[in-house]
């Protein structure tokens, strides 16, 4: 059968196993059935550009090298967030206020106002302080457990405050909190047997070596280069951010190999100064937070004034 006919034009040719007319095209003896798209199917697809079209129009759609286009409605994603946040803070402002307006030592006398800092301080935590301390604030080898009460600084309200205002170690705030400990053995004032033997004896204060010949000459050396800071006992001073090493507590580990490695190259971790990047009430909220997470202390403790030519130090 032929596609083509006279002056008419070339015959429309039906397909016997269908009934529909081809498109004309045959490649190899198949043809192209011509079935037309449903007419709903057509409207919506114009109706899309249209909507399209006139979105473009309204509202920013267009790329350009500096700013996109504006849209005759004025609108934008940035704008409607910042008066949300615009209405968020407004809608806190009375509470925000009432924080500030109190001593962060007389917050615990209002139980409901120091629920709201609680709950102000635990989403600044997830904000600011979960890459270091976790999300549960557990902490990991380094980075010190919140949930516990051991506290090198001192765990009342206002001793995490003042903490988080000027940070551990911070450069260029001069009242952050410094420590330091020698690096004993990398600085050759203790040989690497002797760095072993005083291990063994800080590990014994809490039970994790027994008694040997190896704690006995650890205990002289500890009491000539150690009990300045961490006392003749071993528990440690908050005057000089000493810890209490009779405890079970390690912030870089309790394994032998880790406690030389604390005294041969003395850890010196830092902390930001809270206090240059965030407003005191978010500071005092987040105080608060900690102080709620079960370690925090109702009173600090007066810790003694370190001996005479002592120097800081910290395992």
């Amino acid at each position: 059968m032929s596609d083509h006919g006279g002056l008419d034009g070339p015959k429309k040719h039906i397909d016997e196993a269908t009934g529909t007319e081809t498109m004309g095209h045959e490649w190899d003896g198949i043809q192209e059935l011509n079935t037309p798209l449903p007419a709903w199917w057509l409207y919506t697809f114009y109706a899309c550009i249209a909507f399209a079209v006139g979105y473009v129009i309204m509202y920013p759609a267009i790329p350009g090298i500096h700013e996109g286009s504006h849209g005759t409605q004025g609108w934008t994603s940035r704008g409607a967030w910042a008066q949300e946040m615009s209405a968020a803070n407004l809608a806190k402002k009375p509470v925000l206020d009432a924080i500030a307006a109190t001593s962060i030592e007389d917050l615990p006398k209002n139980p409901d106002l120091m629920a709201k800092a609680v709950a102000g301080g635990k989403a600044a935590f997830k904000v600011n302080c979960v890459p270091c301390h976790g999300s549960g604030a557990a902490g990991s080898i380094g980075y010190p457990n919140l949930n516990d009460d051991d506290w090198l600084w001192g765990g009342t309200l206002t001793d995490i405050q003042t903490t988080l205002t000027h940070g551990i170690r911070f450069p260029g705030d001069e009242q952050t909190r410094t420590s330091l400990m020698p690096s004993f053995g990398a600085t050759g004032i203790l040989t690497g047997a002797q760095v072993s033997d005083v291990a063994s004896y800080v590990r014994s204060f809490s039970g994790l070596e027994p008694k040997s010949d190896a704690t006995t000459r650890g205990a002289a050396i500890f009491a000539a280069n150690c009990v300045a800071c961490h006392g003749p006992e071993g528990k440690g001073g908050r005057a000089v951010g000493a810890p209490n090493l009779t405890d079970k507590i390690w912030l870089y580990g309790s394994e032998k190999a880790q406690v030389e490695g604390s005294i041969t190259n003395a850890h010196a971790g830092v902390m930001p100064a809270w206090g240059g990047r965030l407003d005191p009430v978010t500071i005092k909220m987040l105080a608060a937070y900690v102080h709620s997470l079960g370690g925090g202390e109702a009173f600090a403790a007066q810790p003694a004034a370190p001996p005479a030519g002592a120097t800081n130090g910290q395992p």
